[in-house]
């Protein structure tokens, strides 16, 4: 399977309902967004501390930690934009989640048609500065700063070669998504200079995978953060 593009926003989908869960992650896929899903609120806060999204969509009612009370947490450190689910659609109870910092509401049942409508309404209003995540992925001991597309351990930095370098850049722009050896391949060669060195091809992609593995990974042979997806490709999977 391809990886998505890079372009194509990242959603965040929370609900405790697995059933529903899986629906909305093939629905928005199909419609072109990359996805990710958590099953609760801190599922959510671990997903959010590593990677980033565009938009999150949370369901209110939940065992443990609500919608409600998580939107307010996150709005104290963050704007991406949320639209809340609920099974109640009274009008206190829209104001409720647009007081708590939501962009929007959405009452259940709904037509998933009218769920991508809201979406991409949310995202073309919100401006893309305020579309940012975490400036860090964590990797263990590790972090790897996403805007500079430096791997520090501390504060002494890892040394990486031009490839390994152009490998993180894709693989931190897809975190929590696969992507493909023919993607790899791809973006390498979109890379300036990048893979060059080693010229391309399967055999060499996985080489420099390995080779990376060797800077990341505590046990190279048995990976944690770069992933072999059996058939489909590889996934960095930050903490």
């Amino acid at each position: 399977m391809a990886a998505p593009q890079q372009s194509a926003p990242h959603l965040l989908i929370v609900d405790d309902d697995e059933r529903i869960r899986g629906l909305l992650q093939k629905f928005l896929m199909r419609s072109g967004f990359l996805v990710t899903s958590a099953r609760d609120a801190a599922h959510a806060r671990r997903l959010l501390d590593g990677l980033e999204f565009n938009l999150i969509v949370l369901d209110v009612m939940m065992p443990g930690e609500d919608g409600l009370s998580l939107t307010r947490e996150l709005r104290k450190r963050m704007a991406t934009p949320i639209l809340l689910l609920t099974a109640r659609g009274e009008t206190r109870d829209r104001i409720e989640g647009l007081e708590a910092g939501a962009d929007d509401y959405l009452a259940k049942p709904f037509e998933p048609k009218e769920l991508l409508l809201r979406i991409n309404a949310i995202l073309r209003r919100v401006p893309q500065e305020a579309q940012t995540g975490p400036k860090y992925l964590h990797l263990g001991p590790l972090r790897y700063d996403r805007d500079r597309g430096e791997l520090w351990q501390g504060e002494s930095p890892v040394r990486l070669t031009a490839t390994e370098s152009a490998l993180m850049r894709i693989f931190a722009a897809h975190a929590g998504s696969v992507v493909s050896r023919a993607d790899l391949i791809d973006e390498l060669g979109r890379e300036r200079g990048a893979g060059a060195e080693e010229g391309g091809g399967d055999r060499a992609v996985d080489v420099q995978i390995t080779r990376l593995r060797r800077k990341i990974e505590p046990d190279p042979r048995e990976p944690r953060f770069l992933q072999t997806v059996r058939g489909a490709g590889y996934m960095l999977a930050p903490d």
